[in-house]
């Protein structure tokens, strides 16, 4: 009976979650930074799917999104690619082009924000698809699925 108690507790060992046990903890830092990000940039695509575009709102969540869009970022530093990232070699190996997906993420975060303000729903959504579209470049590239 010891022994079944024993393997039992090392299988649900096993199928838990890596802990980022590393100083700093810099990939769960840059996790929990996306996961920020996303509690603001999914409400708003939400709002334009469902066709619930309210303007107010939506600026204010621009707005939110301007204040956590830098967290994560400093992060993906040498030495932060082992588990439970999910970021592929590529972000270390491609810097250049990493870089580049980076900044394009921020041009179309500050067209999302200025978009926001006009309060019309023409600019809101052509600017949010396209920073949709900047974290979908990224992640086909640099993110484990």
């Amino acid at each position: 009976m010891l022994l079944g108690v024993l393997a039992l507790a090392g299988l649900t060992g096993c199928g838990g979650e890596v802990e980022d046990a590393r100083p700093g903890q810099p990939v769960k830092t840059r996790q929990l930074a996306f996961k920020e990000m996303l509690k603001v940039f999914e409400p708003m695509g939400t709002m334009l799917r469902t066709q619930k575009y309210e303007p107010e709102k939506f600026a204010g969540l621009a707005a939110q999104l301007m204040t956590k869009r830098d967290a994560p970022w400093p992060h993906f530093g040498a030495g932060t690619n082992y588990p439970p990232t999910k970021a592929k070699e590529g972000v270390w190996s491609q810097a250049d082009q990493f870089e580049r997906e980076r900044q394009g993420f921020m041009i179309a975060t500050d067209e999302l924000l200025v978009a926001a303000q006009t309060k019309q729903l023409a600019d809101a959504e052509k600017a949010y698809f396209k920073a949709y579209d900047t974290c979908q470049s990224c992640h086909k590239r640099f993110k484990e699925k």
